[in-house]
């Protein structure tokens, strides 16, 4: 039976008469090992740094626009355009597949704080806004809630760089500021986000005050977007066409005609992401296993070369009645051990340079992040290069002939 202190005992053994082949050899394992789980961990930072910027415009939302029709209907011409009101999106609550809609005015407000006025973008908004658009307010405020939406207060939302614009570093909430001459109570400031896309300006720079106080602020009647979200990313397809068909239905206009409900749907941007990502971080690995395959043919090399020098050890051993499979599973564990080392060290590397990896660096291309994924990835193919590494030295072993072998 094979003995595995024997085993480590004569692998030792080994490694010290041949220490520059056996350091070679690891540093090849190790090379291929910080590669390969390296070059998995930045594309899984990348991965999950662009899902979380694209996340802070909102989490697979739909932004739609009332347009112009483009398709006659029902003894209409084309070119009409499409108003739509609170009541109509009310009414669209029911659509079937609907999580949360919103309705969103949008103007340019002046507002006066002290000896300070800015003309500010503002978004008249009703609180399924903040959820839907990561609109996360900081310790000690909050977001727009229904009482505000509908005594119609006058309360305001500040994106954190236009807070920080009109206050300096002064706490915002429960001051007042004029806004078109009308005080407004300060309830919250927004939680400094990465956006890397907008379609009104970044919410850093915005104020939102309740859609009702909007109207009755400007005598504005008709909504500008619509924001919404489908119970399941796969259902927003079916979510677009069902409101299509249940606003056109009020308003009176083709269900088909896309230009009179334009529709950004972010949906696409995280199935793009998520394809893109596999597709680059197979990339990745095949290279990082191709480098990996390099130092297992190391390993195979130098096992070729332990075979010839225990030549006369292995036919001894079979001549006292050694079986073949064991000699064979001597060799391969002996391979296994040598590579899993290597492995070790090279993994411990990639831990140590992930977690030095300058944090100013991260908006730019993540945090790079040896996940549980990458290491079982990293592990299988650590294995699996072992294996066959010492596969074809073993199973030469395992063939000598023992008279033969005795006397070489």
């Amino acid at each position: 039976m094979i003995n595995l202190k024997d085993v480590f005992r004569q692998l030792l053994r080994d490694l010290r008469a041949e220490k520059l082949r056996t350091f070679l050899t690891v540093f090849g394992i190790v090379w291929g090992t910080v590669a390969i789980s390296l070059m998995l961990a930045f594309g899984t930072g990348l991965h999950k740094h662009l899902i979380y910027t694209t996340a802070a415009l909102g989490d697979r939302i739909v932004i739609a626009w009332p347009g112009l029709t483009s398709i006659p209907y029902e003894g209409l011409g084309k070119g009409r355009k499409i108003r739509l009101t609170d009541d109509d999106v009310n009414a669209a609550r029911e659509t079937p597949g609907l999580k949360a809609i919103s309705s969103e005015y949008s103007n340019n407000m002046k507002v006066d704080y002290g000896t300070k006025t800015l003309s500010v973008d503002t978004s008249g908004v009703t609180p399924e806004f903040g959820v839907m658009r990561n609109c996360i307010p900081k310790e000690g405020g909050r977001f727009i809630d229904a009482i505000d939406v509908k005594e119609s207060r006058r309360v305001a939302f500040l994106g954190d760089k236009l807070a920080t614009d009109i206050f300096g570093d002064t706490g915002p909430v429960g001051k007042t500021i004029l806004v078109n001459h009308s005080p407004f109570l300060i309830i919250g400031t927004l939680v400094k986000k990465d956006q890397d896309s907008n379609y009104s300006g970044p919410d850093n720079e915005k104020m939102f005050i309740p859609s009702t106080t909007f109207r009755a602020l400007t005598g504005d009647k008709y909504i500008d977007n619509i924001i919404f979200q489908a119970n399941t990313a796969a259902g927003t397809k079916a979510l677009i066409d069902n409101l299509r068909a249940a606003f056109g239905k009020r308003v009176r206009f083709d269900p088909n005609d896309k230009e009179a409900l334009s529709c950004w749907d972010t949906t696409e941007q995280f199935a793009f992401f998520d394809t893109f990502m596999l597709a680059f971080n197979g990339f990745l690995g095949i290279i990082g296993l191709l480098t990996l395959v390099v130092g297992g043919i190391g390993v195979s090399n130098i096992m070729n070369v332990v075979v010839e020098e225990r030549t006369r050890e292995i036919g001894i051993k079979m001549a006292l009645g050694a079986k073949q499979r064991w000699i064979l599973m001597q060799f391969l564990l002996e391979t296994v051990i040598v590579t899993l080392i290597g492995g070790a060290i090279g993994f411990l590397i990639s831990i140590g340079i992930c977690a030095i990896f300058p944090a100013s660096a991260y908006e730019y291309v993540g945090k790079p992040e040896v996940s549980p994924l990458v290491a079982a990835l990293t592990a299988a193919a650590l294995g699996i290069v072992g294996l066959v590494a010492g596969y074809f030295p073993a199973r030469d072993a395992a063939r000598l002939d023992p008279v033969v072998a005795m006397k070489l």
